[in-house]
């Protein structure tokens, strides 16, 4: 191994910055990300652990994944990817109700059906049951797509709301480009009821963001967000606050992992302001939104600008909350993978673990089958002083 394989993967960012002769600024250009976003993956401040940021960082750099990656950080490999996104990818994919085509071996479900479907489908994502979501989409899908070609006015909530959890799963398990399709999808069907294009933008800001198109990700959140902004708030009903709220978190949190601190704080501020009115314990348009749900984006946001004892600060003032346990067990597991990121950052390898186990606990398909949950697993467990319990779970992933 030569000295460069053993410098930390943001030292081998900048060396090969300055092989290729470009400034911070040129390259952050090039990224689509700011250039004190740059400064902090250089400087080792904030940590490269997405697959496909190192894969664009690469490509600018006109070298080899591999070089960056070296063997120490190499990210985990997704080998529990959950079965049935094949056949997620083959209902997004057929157009035989478009095109006139009749599928006789289906059975007609009633509309008021498809709706409790569709339900049944949020609760089980939201208490992340991953795998049983995915055998379940695309039944739905084919029911919510026949009733709208029948009835396109009364079907038009329920194929929107199909589109949107097969769009949260989809992003969930790491296929950002087929969420992307479901979401603009959704935004097609919804086309024309602000309520339901606002609700739809959830999805697809956060399909943007993991697809890499934070810029489109933060103006696209933001102008829904406006769009239904109350004229006053003192006066707007909870589900009006909730929607707009965590449009207002989707745009601060594009805006982060963009590295735009200011816009991000300010959209973070505005968001609290609603969710104070709202109140913890609601789930409007399955949104989860509260106190307890913005102090959990400030988490994220925080450790996207390479703020992680800022983002450990919140975190536990986060999980002190009442909410905190109204919120789903998505949401909740999902954070705890934020906080173990968290703590590895501040060198806390013991809370890192322990987060980690609790998100285990608490929702195992989201450890399990997540591509960035199995990469923090695998930085958890390589450190010399790893507990037992996460070594095993490391050895069940495979990901030693």
């Amino acid at each position: 191994m030569n000295g460069l394989e053993l410098l930390p993967v943001g030292r081998r960012v900048a060396y090969w910055r300055g092989r290729r002769q470009l400034s911070q600024q040129v390259f952050a250009d090039r990224l689509g990300k700011s250039k004190s976003w740059v400064d902090k993956v250089e400087r080792g401040v904030r940590s490269l652990d997405r697959v496909s940021t190192l894969h664009d960082i690469a490509a600018v750099l006109r070298i080899d994944a591999a070089v960056l990656l070296g063997r120490d950080t190499q990210p985990a490999d997704v080998t529990g990817r959950v079965e049935g996104v094949e056949q997620v990818r083959e209902a997004l994919s057929t157009y035989d109700v478009a095109v006139g085509h009749s599928v006789t071996d289906r059975a007609v479900v009633s509309a008021d059906q498809l709706a409790r479907d569709a339900a049944h489908t949020w609760v089980s994502f939201q208490y992340a049951r991953y795998a049983r979501v995915t055998a379940m989409v695309p039944e739905l899908l084919a029911g919510a797509q026949r009733a709208h070609a029948d009835d396109p006015e009364q079907a038009r909530a329920t194929l929107v709301e199909a589109y949107r959890v097969t769009a949260s799963l989809l992003t969930k398990l790491g296929e950002a480009e087929l969420a992307w399709l479901a979401a603009d999808r959704a935004m097609l069907t919804a086309t024309g009821d602000p309520i339901l294009v606002a609700a739809t933008t959830v999805q697809l800001g956060q399909a943007l963001r993991a697809y890499g198109r934070t810029q489109a990700a933060v103006s696209t959140a933001r102008a829904a967000a406006y769009r239904i902004a109350p004229a006053d708030p003192d006066d707007a009903q909870p589900p009006e606050l909730s929607l707009y709220g965590t449009l207002l978190v989707q745009a601060a949190l594009a805006a982060a992992r963009h590295g735009d601190d200011r816009t991000a704080a300010d959209l973070i501020d505005e968001a609290a302001a609603m969710a104070a009115r709202v109140g913890d314990g609601q789930d409007h348009h399955r949104t989860g939104f509260g106190p307890a749900a913005v102090d959990l984006a400030r988490v994220a946001a925080a450790l996207d600008l390479g703020n992680a004892h800022e983002a450990v600060v919140w975190h536990r003032r986060a999980t002190k909350r009442v909410g905190w346990r109204w919120l789903p067990a998505e949401h909740r597991a999902a954070h705890l993978l934020d906080a173990a990121r968290a703590y590895l950052y501040t060198d806390d390898p013991t809370n890192a673990a322990r987060v980690l186990a609790e998100a285990d606990r608490t929702a195992p398909a989201e450890v399990r089958h997540r591509p960035a949950a199995r990469s923090i697993v695998a930085q958890v467990a390589r450190h010399p002083h790893a507990p037992a319990t996460i070594i095993q779970l490391a050895v069940v992933l495979g990901v030693t």
